[in-house]
């Protein structure tokens, strides 16, 4: 009997912690939740409250649109509203709920040779193109990428941005290394500017002008489409960081004082 009851244990034992295994979520998401510090410090509050796991595939929103629309993700939070809509009207999820903003800033080297400095983003990219100077794109189909095209559309240069003009198909953490190390232009979201440290001689020149408020959404995946989707726990995610504990964690993330993000999906 008390080999039957070691055996039961043993079993429940194991039962127990394969459904602690399953509390665990895959989230695609954009580089700059990741390289701002955002994730490293709001998850661990998250699975605090709910003991989810949450694992965070990083890329540029492009790519991690794909990656949900392929079902290998459970929850898509990136920042590319025209994206994520299209997203929604697809069927891939229900609803697209808003989070947080913050916005994006054009660096360039401190002396600014193109004399980019002000608000316009649109008249700084101009400058850009016509003195040719360098300018380091992220070209990887992330959501600073699609801000970025925007912009340049906007532009009388669009066909023609400037023999510096340069695309890296990276992350906006390695494009601003090597606008850092080669002395170029680029765009950057403010919290992942905010969380760099090799700046070098990059300094924030435009930044204030409206058409560069920076939203970020987010989604559970659609069941419908992919039924390995972990829909409750999924579900949990959104609604805690659409809701007042994750919205508080949201807004607590600072650096040297400054907040990054600022939740808006209560507003």
């Amino acid at each position: 009997m008390k080999a039957v009851r070691t055996l039961v244990a043993l079993s429940a034992g194991l039962l127990i912690g394969g459904a602690a295994l399953a509390q665990s979520i895959v989230v695609a998401s954009t580089t700059s939740t990741e390289q701002s510090g955002l994730f490293g410090h709001i998850l661990p509050l998250f699975k605090q409250a709910t003991g989810i796991d949450v694992k965070v595939v990083a890329l540029g929103t492009g790519q991690a649109i794909d990656m949900a629309r392929r079902g290998d993700a459970d929850v898509l939070f990136v920042h590319d509203k025209v994206a994520e809509e299209k997203f929604v009207a697809d069927g891939f999820s229900a609803r697209r709920q808003e989070v947080m903003y913050n916005d994006f800033v054009l660096v360039g080297p401190r002396s600014d040779p193109a004399r980019t400095a002000g608000k316009d983003v649109v008249a700084a990219l101009q400058k850009v193109a016509a003195s040719n100077a360098p300018f380091i794109s992220r070209g990887d189909k992330s959501g600073t990428h699609a801000a970025e095209l925007r912009f340049w559309k906007m532009t009388a240069t669009d066909a023609n941005k400037g023999s510096g003009y340069r695309e890296c198909g990276c992350g906006m953490g390695p494009a601003l290394n090597i606008a850092s190390g080669s002395g170029a232009y680029a765009l950057t979201d403010r919290g992942t500017w905010l969380n760099f440290r090799n700046r070098g001689d990059l300094v924030v020149l435009v930044e204030g002008d409206r058409r560069l408020f920076n939203q970020y959404g987010v989604m559970l995946v659609s069941a419908a489409r992919h039924p390995q989707v972990k829909t409750v726990e999924g579900q949990r995610f959104v609604d805690w960081i659409t809701g007042a504990a994750g919205q508080a964690a949201i807004a607590s993330h600072k650096i040297g004082g400054e907040q990054l993000f600022f939740p808006n999906a209560m507003k």
